[in-house]
Formats: structure tokens, sequence, C-alpha cells
């Protein structure tokens, strides 16, 4: 396959300056450079602007080029005294593209690093996440060993100064490339960046100074929170390397339901059981609340399925505040599923003072039998209203329905 001409690889005329040819070899390096360009042609093309570069930067290899084209070059190798290596390129410009995408080749061993951060998992009750509990867990961390106290050698031997950084972790080298030269902060290859030399590594860690164990701690949970909520202990998780700073622990809460209440945000939510007869003729009932003590609620006469009552502060405490929500009560009105004679016949009489009469499923010999006789209508006044006389009767009715029932 013919190569590319060198002029069309840098993007330049056959007539341009020196200097101009540097800068669009430095353009052209930068855009197709490995570690910024990921295309899968892009270390091709950058082996072709350099190979074009090394050529067409060169007066005396310039020349023959232009004259005779690739073939003045030996054949393609530009008259290098050694064949071209695309991978020369690479090692050339270490420092140069290390400091433009921020390679880290000088760093040491010994610098200090954060430790990891570490999720655990906990199991409240319903009344736990609402108060508040404090937990205690075992975790499972990193921290220094035991056996070396994070020195890494064993006890009572010695640890030594490397002699090639003096202790420093780096070194620098210097190298030449076609910008020019340059020096290159590495991590030292003598002691892996660590600054001394382990001449008899601890026997529980191997010379890391590090060692993972299982250990107890506590967990303040306040007040209020839900399911699906964590709490930060900072500091709590693995430990740094290095002197470096430890990483947080945390703690995703889960909360069991309550056979009782519900929740919505701040608010407790219970269902309140009423028979027929309380929901129409009012009653006191006590509530149950999650601080212990039953709150004693009113229920008027007329209410209605699926009312809703309020009782204020008596729900879930805010978090980090005093304030707490309100406990709801949700009105449920009970039907009796079986009915003696006496009961069905109250009811029929109830039935009958409200003016409604009553028909049942023929074959059911607990039904009532139907009924022919005609409405009765309540007894009103000249004006349509019904009458203290009427009411009380009618009230009279459900008080003994009532005592029917129990």
């Amino acid at each position: 396959m013919p190569k590319t001409d060198y002029y069309e690889v840098l993007g330049v005329p056959k007539s341009e300056s020196e200097e101009n040819i540097r800068r669009a070899f430095r353009k052209k390096a930068m855009e197709y450079h490995p570690d910024r360009n990921k295309n899968a042609d892009a270390e091709e093309k950058f082996k072709d602007i350099n190979e074009a570069y090394q050529v067409l930067s060169d007066s005396k290899k310039r020349a023959h080029y232009d004259r005779f084209g690739h073939a003045g070059i030996n054949g393609g190798n530009g008259g290098f005294d050694r064949p071209f290596d695309g991978n020369d390129v690479f090692s050339g410009f270490g420092d140069i593209f290390d400091s433009f995408f921020g390679g880290s080749s000088g760093r040491r061993a010994n610098e200090a690093q954060r430790g990891a951060d570490i999720q655990q998992r906990i199991t409240l009750t319903f009344n736990e996440a609402v108060f508040g509990v404090e937990k205690e867990i075992e975790v499972n961390r990193v921290e220094p060993c035991h056996h070396c106290s994070g020195a890494g050698n064993e006890p009572g031997t010695n640890v030594k100064t490397c002699n090639t950084c003096q202790g420093n972790g780096q070194v620098r080298r210097t190298q030449r490339s076609l910008f020019g030269q340059f020096a290159q902060i590495i991590a030292c290859p003598s002691c892996q960046g660590k600054g001394n030399i382990i001449e008899v590594p601890c026997s529980n860690c191997k010379g890391v100074g590090l060692e993972r164990r299982q250990r107890k701690t506590a967990v303040a949970i306040p007040a209020g929170v839900q399911g699906g909520m964590q709490v930060r202990l900072t500091g709590e998780g693995d430990v740094g390397r290095n002197a470096g700073p430890p990483g947080n622990l945390y703690v995703q809460v889960a909360v069991r339901e309550h056979p009782v209440f519900e929740r919505e945000e701040f608010d407790l939510i219970y269902e309140l059981p009423l028979n027929i007869f309380e929901a129409a003729l009012g009653v006191e009932k006590e509530v149950p609340t999650l601080d212990g003590v039953n709150e004693v609620l009113k229920v008027p006469h007329g209410t209605q399925p699926g009312h809703e009552f309020r009782i204020k502060g008596k729900g879930v405490p805010h978090i980090h505040t005093n304030r707490r929500g309100d406990l709801r009560v949700l009105v449920d009105i009970q039907v009796p599923e079986r009915l003696n004679s006496r009961q069905k016949e109250m009811l029929k009489e109830l039935a009958e003072s409200f003016g409604q009469g009553t028909s049942h499923a023929n074959g059911d010999k607990d039904n009532l039998e139907d009924i022919a006789e005609p409405q009765v209508q309540p007894e009103s006044n000249e004006t349509g209203h019904l009458d203290q006389e009427t009411l009380d009767r009618d009230k009279g009715i459900f008080d003994r329905i009532k005592d029917a029932f129990g």
C-alpha cells in the first residue's frame, strides 16, 4: 500500500517553513495522541504524524524526500540510522502528555491515600425508626496490622532507607524528545515509591501494613428515619494508607411494618373500627398511640365511613427537630355478618321507622320473611320536619337495637 505524502499527513503545503511545520506537527500530535483520542485508527495516525515530522523537520532528509519521495529515504525508513519504531514516539512524549492529560507516573507509593467507604445494612422495628435508637453493628473493615502496627516489617527487624531515592520515593529521569530535553519525575524503581526497603516483611500482613478485621461499632439512629435512608458515620470506613484519612461508614436503614399503624411521611394512620350503631349514635373510643398512652376520641353521631379525625402531635418526629406529625384516625364502619332472629326483628323495625321496607331472597332460612305491609313513613309536623316525639322514638329503637347486639 503506497504511503501518504508527508506534507498531507501534517496538512501543510510543500513550501511551508520549518517553524510552521513544527506548529502543524504539535497540533496534529495533540489531536491524535492515543491518550486523548480513543478512535481505533488514532495510534496509526499518530505514528504517521511523527514519521512525517522526523523527515520534514530535518533539512537534509526533507531535501531527499522532496527530490525522490519515499524512495529517497532508504525504502521508507527515512534515512534514519535505525528503523523507525512508532513506540519511540510514545516514550519521547511521556512528560509532555503527562502534564497535558494528568499522567501520574511520578506518584509515590508512600503518598497519603484516603480509605474506602463501607456500606452496611440495618433493620429496625417500626418504633425504633420513629423514636430513634442506638444499635451496635459488626463491621468488616481495613485496619492497621495488629502484629506490626502498620509498619509492614516484622517486629524487631530494621527498615532501610532506599539508597536510590534517599527515602524520597521518587527519582528524576531526563530524556530527549522531538521537543527537546525533558525531565520526568517517576516512582523510584528500587523501592516502588515507598522511600524505604523492608528486609523482613511482617509475617501477618506480608509487608502491606494493613489487615481486614471484624469489629463492633455503635450507630445512633435519629428519630424519624424512614426505610431507604442512610446514616453516615464519618471516619468509620477503611483506614487510609500512609496516614491518609479514613473512609466513611454508610448504614442503610430498613424498617419492619407495624401491626396496627401505617406511616405516611411524618403522620401515622390508624383505622378505627365502629359498628353501625356507634357511627349513628356517636361514641367515645380509646385510640392507641405509639407513645403507649391511649387517647380518648369523641365520635359524633352520624359519622360516615372513611371520615378522618386528627390527633395533633402524636405522629412521627421530624428528623433533628422537636416537631411531630399527627395521628390520623380513619373510620372503618363494620357491618355484622350474622344476625339472630331478635336482631333481625329490631333492624326491621328500624328500617320501617326510616320508611324503608326490607326484602330477602327466598330459600335463606335465616333471613326475614318478605314484608308485604305498606311502608310506614316517619311522622312529621305541619312544617314537614320530624317532631321531637318521633326523634325520641327512633332513638329508643336504636338503643334497643344496640342492647340486642350486646
